[in-house]
């Protein structure tokens, strides 16, 4: 995981991490806590087998969110309209905040990929900016 996030409206967010040997571990993340917001939507991606997989493809004009990789990987594909960075997901302890203002794609899954998504609001296909050239124009 990069520990360092060079676009805007990003940063890294760790979650509690408690090895319970032999019997797992626990990662716990609480609202207004290890999550910068109160979560009121959360979603997860599986089964992404196809090598060709590209998911996200938008940016949002309100919408704060976290992304985590819980199990495989993937590649998270950040741009801010100025600065572009792309980011190993592999550690389900750290996440990634994806602010308003922020095109991001994600690729390269492993077949064993599992995303999960905290939000900070309900759906709203309104907050969606869903072409890149309609986003460079919204973010200049």
């Amino acid at each position: 995981m990069v520990k360092k996030i060079k676009v805007k409206n990003s940063g890294i967010i760790k979650l509690q991490f408690y090895n319970d040997f032999p019997d797992g571990n626990l990662v716990i993340g609480e609202s207004n806590k290890s999550v910068p917001f109160k979560i009121k939507r959360f979603y997860f991606i599986n089964n992404l087998f196809s090598p060709k997989a590209i998911r996200g493809k938008h940016a949002h004009k309100k919408l704060e969110q976290i992304i985590f990789c819980i199990n495989g990987q993937f590649t998270l594909n950040l741009d801010d309209g100025e600065s572009k960075q792309g980011i190993l997901m592999n550690d389900p302890y750290y996440g990634v905040r994806l602010g308003p203002k922020l095109w991001h794609t994600m690729t390269k899954f492993s077949s064993d990929c599992v995303i999960l998504v905290l939000a900070d609001d309900y759906f709203e296909e309104d907050d969606y900016i869903r072409g890149y050239k309609q986003f460079l124009e919204y973010v200049r």
